[in-house]
């Protein structure tokens, strides 16, 4: 087996990286990459029901119901890309979502990149992200040649309310409470990765595809 042929679940708190990382093995390795939260702001932007559901959860930090994650994953899992692979971005984030997923679709292994959780608050707080095009900068390690200017398209570049101060907090603060145990979950079925994920993306993506190998051949 190798990673093409993966079922691979990515676990961190919010800010870790997985979403980078997820993009940038889709990208090199053609594994289908499935993120809830891309999937939720995109219902946000286009004003679904769902979207109005999720903005007003996400907004307060919250996470979204299990019930409502389940079926949209379930959903998402039946389509013909994923039967050999995919990379699961931001689900499961709850034992009770975990056990639901290993009913209908069993992961090979689930990667955790460990971040702190002031580090967090420094990427989420900093990021900017353009509204026309959604290219992502930070205020500190990547600012724009202009301020509040996208260098790619010249659109507004905004703070995201779920990358707001007190907001990140509450994320975090329910990551550590609902999410955190699956690190637990997955290590007691011998399917769990630790990665390091607080250096920069490249040297994140790298150790993962060498860690990934070696944990494949267990």
């Amino acid at each position: 087996m190798n990673i093409q042929s993966m079922k691979l679940i990515f676990l961190g708190p919010p800010g870790a990286g997985k979403g980078t990382i997820s993009k940038m093995a889709a990208e090199r390795l053609g594994v289908p990459q499935i993120s809830t939260g891309d999937m939720f702001r995109t219902a946000v932007k286009e004003k679904t029901e769902l979207g109005l559901r999720v903005q007003a959860i996400l907004a307060a930090g919250g996470l979204v119901p299990d019930e409502l994650t389940i079926a949209i994953i379930r959903e998402r899992l039946s389509w013909p890309d994923v039967r050999q692979s995919y990379i699961l971005d931001g689900f499961p984030r709850t034992i009770p979502q975990a056990e639901a997923l290993a009913a209908f679709s069993s992961p090979d292994a689930a990667v955790d990149f460990e971040v702190r959780d002031d580090l967090i608050l420094f990427r989420l707080t900093g990021r900017r992200v353009c509204r026309a095009c959604g290219a992502i900068y930070h205020a500190v390690t990547k600012p724009p040649k202009v301020d509040s200017i996208c260098d790619l398209c010249g659109g507004e570049l905004y703070t995201r309310n779920d990358d707001r101060e007190e907001t990140v907090k509450a994320r975090l603060r329910a990551y550590h409470e609902e999410t955190e145990p699956l690190i637990g979950y997955y290590a007691g079925k011998g399917r769990l990765l630790t990665i390091d994920g607080s250096p920069d993306a490249e040297t994140v993506y790298t150790t993962f595809i060498s860690e990934i190998g070696r944990f494949l051949k267990k």
